[in-house]
Parts: structure tokens; C-alpha cells; sequence
């Protein structure tokens, strides 16, 4: 294998493993700081190592060894060493020798999840418990936290370490946390998921429009959590919203990997079984609350598109009513530049425009690229070709894909 290749596969290893790795670490370390800075440790043992004697066949062990040794290393050199053995050997009951250090279990769903609630701790801004969880937890660049958010990469590399700090000076327990603790971080934690899911559904950054591997682990762990609130309407109000978008997923990309957008996909290749599920979660989240929230209200807009057989049948009324829903339950700009969309399926461009130019001030929306191609699409559908093809261009150049770049200076070229 040569170099290059070698640093690639290094890349897509870290890119799956490093959740997992940093959870685990965070079990036996007690310490989220410590357990990122032993992760970052193993990878850079990894960069040194493996061009040489090549990719280990479990990748994933080898960075937890490695990350374990460079812990007892430094506990070694430190006070902490008794410390840590001192309070591991307390949850366990026994003593804990160094080579229990090195050789302990480590379970994975367990520890994503568990890393999840300990970084929505409530000693923690909620800004600062979603940040650190999608830094962490779902490996999210700073840029790609500050588009969820629509503030800058300044800001959110400020909240990871004012968060971290926080986490140590609190002295947090760093256990699984109990019914009681679980439920009091719930909405957090939906939260977090609900932003991991979103990225992967439409990436920020990079070559790729869609980043699978974290729909997936997003849907994995809200199938998780309906087990652990079997009772709350937003949980399965979320799994229902990630199994019916991801019912699309394959649908969404060309084979060269250019995006598609939602009225010219075949609909053929929507995936029956995540629409069932997706379904049955929904009926399972209004059974239980007459009140719709934040994610049950985006699961009903889903529905209402897995629902119809071709674009032309899709009930853009009632979306429209349900957006305006979940623009008077939320208040958030972007929800009203979807509602803008949906206006403008349902009552034609110019009742979107309308409501597209009450946002255009808003200070949230000033990066925000789909403002602008919302706006192209509905000038195109006025036949206002010359104002369509500047704001597409101007989509373009706030956008960080280069496949929704392209996307959309093809449709700029398309209004010439």
C-alpha cells in the first residue's frame, strides 16, 4: 500500500473508530480531556507506524491499545495514577491492576451512548452540551458545528474548551447516568442526534453531499433511546423523522454522486422498510402526546412526502401547515425558508417570496446558502431568469460542498 493510500485509510479508520475510541477511553479515564488527548495520541502513533507495517486487520483495537499505554504512561509520571486505579476499583469492587488498565472491556453502544449524556451534563450551557457532543460523539469539524448553529468556527471552538473545563472544575461524574439524570438530559441528547443526523443527511464540507455512516449511527442511537424512554413522544417522534428521511437516502445521488433533488427523485428507490418504521414511530409519538414537538411536527412534513406516490401528489398544504407549526413552536429563521418552500408549492412562487423577503434581514440567515437558492428556485418558477441566476451564484459561493456548488451553478448556467 502505498503512502497515500495508507493516509486515506487512516482517515476513513479514525472517521469510524475515533467515537468509539474516545467513548471508551472516557469509561476507564474518567476524564473527557484526557481521553481525547490519548485518542489524538494513538492517531498519531497510527500516522508514524502503520505506513510501515501497514493497517492493522482490527484497526480499532489497535488505537484503543495504544491510547491505553499512552494513559498509564502518564499516569505513571502523575499523582492520578492512584487516582484513577483508586476510583475504577471502587465501581468494580476490586482492586485494579495496570494490566486490567490495559485489557479492559470496552462496550461500544454502551459508551457512545454513555458519552452522549455525560456531555450534556447539566452543568453545561445547552450550546456548550451539543457542541461538545457533536465534537466528540458524531466527529464534527468546528466548521461543520457552526453551520448547524449559524454562528462562527471561533465561537464553537470556544464552547469545546470552555465546556471541557467546565466538565473538570465541576468534578462530573463520568458514570452511566441514572433514570433520573437521563431524563432530566433527554432533550439535549435528542438534540445532538437530531444535528449529527442532519450533517449526514446534507454534509457541510467536502467532495461527498451525503455522509451515510453518521445517518446511521444517528438512527442507531435513537432506536437505542426508545428503549430507554419507551414513553416520551419526541424520542419517537425523531426516530421517526431519521427513518423516513433516510428512506431517501439512496435516492438523493446520481451514480457519480451528484445530488438530486427531492421532485426529481424516483421514488421507486425509497426504502419500504424505513417508511413502515418510520411511520409506525409517528403513530407511536402522537398516541402518546395530542401536542406535537419539534420532531414529531418534521416527522408528519416527512410523512406527508413518503406518502405520496409521485411529486405531483404531495399534500403541500398541509406541509405548509405544518411548518407554520413548527415556525411558532421553534421561532428558527431556517424552518421559516422551508415553510417559504412549501408556500410557494402550495400557493404558488410569489407566496413564498413574500415570506423569503421578511427574512432577509435576519442577522442568523446572513451565511445561510439556501436563503438565496429558495429564492433562485422561485424567480426561476416566475420566469425571472437574470435575478434567479444571481442567486444561485451567490448559493455557490457560501456553500462549503463542492457538490451542492456545482449543483448549484448548473442551475445558475440553466437561467442564462
Amino acid at each position: 500500500m502505498t503512502d497515500g493510500a495508507t493516509q486515506e485509510a487512516i482517515e476513513a479508520v479514525w472517521r469510524l473508530e475515533s467515537t468509539r475510541l474516545i467513548a471508551g477511553l472516557v469509561r476507564i479515564v474518567r476524564d473527557v480531556g484526557l481521553a481525547e488527548d490519548f485518542a489524538q495520541d494513538a492517531l498519531v502513533a497510527a500516522l508514524q507506524q502503520w505506513p510501515t507495517s501497514g493497517v492493522p486487520d482490527n484497526p480499532g483495537a489497535w488505537l484503543m491499545t495504544i491510547a491505553k499505554r499512552r494513559g498509564v504512561d502518564q499516569f505513571r509520571r502523575s499523582d492520578r495514577l492512584d487516582q484513577i486505579y483508586t476510583a475504577i476499583a471502587r465501581g468494580q469492587g476490586n482492586e485494579m491492576s495496570e494490566e486490567d488498565f490495559l485489557t479492559a472491556v470496552d462496550h461500544v453502544e454502551d459508551d457512545v451512548l454513555r458519552l452522549m449524556f455525560i456531555c450534556c451534563h447539566p452543568a453545561l450551557t445547552s450550546e456548550a452540551q451539543c457542541t461538545l457532543t457533536l465534537k466528540l460523539v458524531g466527529g464534527l469539524t468546528t466548521r461543520e458545528i457552526a453551520r448547524a448553529y449559524l454562528t462562527t468556527e471561533a465561537t464553537v471552538a470556544q464552547r469545546v474548551v470552555r465546556a471541557k473545563r467546565t466538565l473538570a472544575e465541576a468534578g462530573a461524574a463520568l458514570e452511566e447516568p441514572s433514570e433520573a439524570e437521563r431524563a432530566e438530559r433527554l432533550t439535549a441528547v435528542l438534540s445532538v442526534i437530531y444535528l449529527l443526523y442532519n450533517e449526514g443527511y446534507s454534509a457541510t464540507a467536502g467532495s461527498e453531499w451525503l455522509r451515510p455512516a453518521l445517518c446511521d449511527e444517528a438512527l442507531r442511537l435513537g432506536r437505542i433511546l426508545t428503549a430507554l424512554a419507551p414513553r416520551d413522544p419526541e424520542v419517537h417522534g425523531l426516530c421517526a423523522l431519521m427513518e423516513l428521511q433516510s428512506s431517501r437516502l439512496a435516492a438523493r445521488t446520481a451514480a457519480d454522486g451528484s445530488p438530486i433533488l427531492l421532485l426529481d427523485q424516483d421514488r421507486s428507490r425509497w426504502d419500504p422498510v424505513h417508511i413502515v418504521r418510520g411511520l409506525a414511530a409517528l403513530d407511536r409519538a402522537m398516541m402518546s402526546s395530542t401536542d406535537l414537538g419539534p420532531y414529531a411536527l418534521q416527522a408528519a412534513i416527512a410523512a406527508c412526502h413518503a406518502r405520496a406516490e409521485t411529486a405531483e401528489a404531495t399534500d403541500w398544504v398541509s406541509i405548509a401547515e405544518l411548518y407554520e407549526q413548527l415556525a411558532r413552536l421553534t421561532g428558527s429563521p431556517v424552518v421559516e425558508v422551508n415553510r417559504a418552500v412549501a408556500l410557494g408549492m402550495a400557493y404558488g412562487p410569489e407566496a413564498g417570496l413574500e415570506l423569503l423577503d421578511q427574512l432577509a434581514g435576519l442577522p442568523a440567515l446572513q451565511g445561510y446558502h439556501l436563503l438565496p437558492s429558495v429564492r433562485g428556485d422561485l424567480l426561476a418558477k416566475l420566469g425571472r431568469h437574470d435575478e434567479a441566476k444571481v442567486e444561485f451564484a451567490r448559493a455557490a459561493n457560501m456553500t462549503q460542498n463542492e457538490r451542492e456548488r456545482s449543483l448549484l451553478l448548473d442551475r445558475a448556467s440553466e437561467s442564462s
